[in-house]
């Protein structure tokens, strides 16, 4: 890991959105009150037909981005509560499994709500993912061929965008430092689990 030293130092930001057939990354590099992209993808795993396969692809591929960029922190969208609790589930493990990727690394997580990204982004918490990375663009200036296929990716780049937003600013979102903290934080998500038998 990169050793903490002066502000004037290079940050790197990393963003995740979580998903189990597409899952975005982006990679900001912070210097000073500028940032700029490093990187954004996607993991696919669509051709993938088992879950725990998936699973496994997204530990793999977000550790090899880990390793390869060195991130100092990382910033991951939260979990939207939707009505169907089956892809729900499927969604807040495919989170937890980039979030343990990130703790086997000892790189600090930063979870931030869809909304919460939007508005900081936009100005609008229920922008369109188009809107988003309209403004992503502008901000970045990024050229129209750097712009991703798959809006996946911009959504990545949004939570580091979010994330660097927030710097400097006192700390309101939820974050882990340990697999320990984050079993603290989310007693609820993580509780009663030996009790259900679907």
């Amino acid at each position: 890991m990169r050793a903490a030293n002066s502000n004037n130092a290079e940050k790197i930001v990393m963003g995740i959105d979580p998903g189990t057939n597409v899952m975005g990354y982006g990679i900001i590099s912070v210097l000073g009150n500028k940032a700029s992209m490093m990187a954004m993808g996607v993991i696919d795993m669509r051709r993938e037909s088992d879950p725990y396969l998936r699973l496994g692809k997204i530990f793999e591929r977000v550790t090899g981005i880990i390793d390869e960029y060195l991130p100092d922190e990382m910033a991951i969208e939260a979990p939207f509560f939707g009505k169907n609790v089956q892809s729900m589930l499927k969604l807040g493990r495919a989170q937890g499994v980039a979030i343990a990727a990130a703790i086997h690394h000892s790189v600090p997580i930063h979870e931030y709500a869809p909304m919460k990204i939007k508005m900081a982004i936009t100005g609008n918490g229920n922008a369109s993912k188009e809107q988003v990375a309209g403004m992503l663009q502008r901000l970045l200036n990024l050229d129209k061929d750097e712009m991703p296929k798959f809006m996946d990716a911009t959504d990545a780049l949004a939570a580091a965008y979010c994330h660097f937003m927030q710097m400097g600013r006192p700390e309101r979102e939820v974050h882990y430092s340990n697999w320990k903290d984050f079993v603290n934080k989310n007693k609820a998500k993580v509780s009663g689990s030996d009790s259900s038998h679907s």
